[in-house]
């Protein structure tokens, strides 16, 4: 019996043992699971704009905390948990390598349920030789477009809603860093072709703007550094080289990670001659278990500077985020320009962090709803003069912008 007993010891030493343990707190986790869901309840201002339960929400990813063994997992799955309300506002500030980008130098619309190719990022994109506007997407990596639609891995919105089928083929779209974004296309002409996104070559850019003139009208680029402070004082030193043109262009096209208000107040102070009403915020406020109470108030902008006085159009496309979608409906509400080009990146509202209580990283939400001074919603603004992208090959959007202000001035001075 003795060998007989040594030998069960031997097997319980290794089949007895517990399963080995993972990194991952999941009682940290769990709690802050149900953080993240209770700031969203409080705090995020467009929730009862989302169809999207709660209780599925809490069930679903409650019912995964004990899958998670590493912390790469734990990221994806508040990632995952953010992007059940289709909103581009709503992100960590992690990331791992199987993470989804936030953006792609493609948009995708759909059109009577087909996924078409309908904006181009045009300021950035370089050697595009191939005619892909309108086409329609057929296939991700060889996987028929709407099943992987259908197999992104959220599970309590509607896919079927068309904004979230949208907002998901623009996040396949964008993919994941760690995996290809070949897709297969068919063009307006019928003709099936593939396009590696990869492969795509986005021009460089230096320094935080660049400027130019061009017929007598100067044009100051932004180079998404809105949220860089210094760009206050590159922008006034460029606008002063300017003063003299007949109409500006200010092109917000690359903005696309947004920026602060105390920017874009300072760009638009150079073009203001009195205080202007530029945004409405709204938010509803509730504080130790009392009743909601809605708030809302308008923000302004001051003169600042020698203010630069000649027509002024601002261009925007897919690509002007956040505080550039700010700047330009601001602009627009103060009446101080004319708005060109297409639907912006309609990012929702007005964002501040949140830091879990086990984690390392944090998360934003949308607090307050943003408005144009008219009451129309940042992320519903479409610019009067909208452009149409109809072809990879012409600036449309820049055409337009200059046909304005050589309307608005008539022939440009001889020199």
């Amino acid at each position: 019996m003795k060998p007989l007993s040594v030998l069960f010891l031997l097997y319980c030493a290794f089949a007895c043992a517990e399963p080995p343990r993972s990194g991952v707190d999941h009682a940290g986790v769990r709690a802050d699971l149900d953080q993240i869901i209770d700031d969203l309840t409080a705090h995020y201002a467009y929730l009862a704009d989302k169809n999207v339960d709660l209780d599925c929400v809490r069930a679903h990813y409650g019912g995964r905390v004990e899958d998670l063994r590493t912390e790469a997992q734990t990221v994806l799955f508040f990632e995952y948990l953010l992007d059940e309300f289709y909103d581009s506002h709503l992100i960590l500030n992690a990331n791992t390598r199987s993470s989804y980008r936030l953006n792609s130098p493609l948009y995708v619309s759909l059109r009577d349920g087909r996924p078409l190719v309908t904006n181009v990022w045009q300021t950035r994109l370089s050697g595009l030789d191939t005619e892909i506007l309108g086409a329609e997407v057929l296939a991700l990596n060889g996987t028929p477009f709407a099943a992987a639609i259908d197999s992104f891995p959220t599970h309590c919105s509607d896919k079927r809603a068309p904004p979230v089928r949208e907002w998901i083929a623009n996040k396949i779209v964008a993919g994941r860093y760690d995996r290809p974004r070949v897709l297969t296309l068919r063009l307006t002409s019928g003709e099936t072709t593939e396009l590696d996104i990869d492969q795509l070559k986005m021009a460089e850019t230096t320094g935080r703007l660049a400027s130019a003139v061009v017929d007598g009208v100067g044009i100051i680029t932004v180079h998404n550094t809105l949220g860089d402070n210094e760009l206050i004082g590159d922008f006034d030193r460029a606008l002063d080289s300017l003063m003299n043109t007949r109409g500006l262009i200010l092109d917000l096209r690359n903005t696309v990670d947004g920026g602060n208000t105390y920017v874009a107040r300072g760009i638009m102070g150079r073009f203001v001659d009195g205080a202007k009403p530029y945004q409405k915020h709204a938010l509803v406020e509730r504080y130790d278990g009392g009743p909601p109470v809605r708030r809302s108030w308008v923000e302004y902008v001051s003169p600042r500077g020698k203010r630069y006085a000649h027509p002024l159009v601002v261009l925007v496309g897919r690509w002007t985020g956040s505080m550039g979608e700010g700047l330009a409906v601001g602009f627009a509400g103060a009446g101080r320009a004319r708005v060109v080009g297409s639907e912006m990146e309609r990012l929702a509202g007005e964002v501040n962090g949140f830091s879990f209580g086990h984690q390392d990283f944090g998360y934003s939400l949308s607090t307050a709803r943003l408005f144009h001074v008219d009451g129309t919603p940042r992320e519903a603004y479409v610019p009067d003069d909208y452009v149409t992208q109809s072809t990879v090959g012409e600036d449309e959007t820049l055409a337009a912008g200059l046909t304005l202000i050589k309307e608005a001035t008539g022939p440009a001075a001889p020199r």
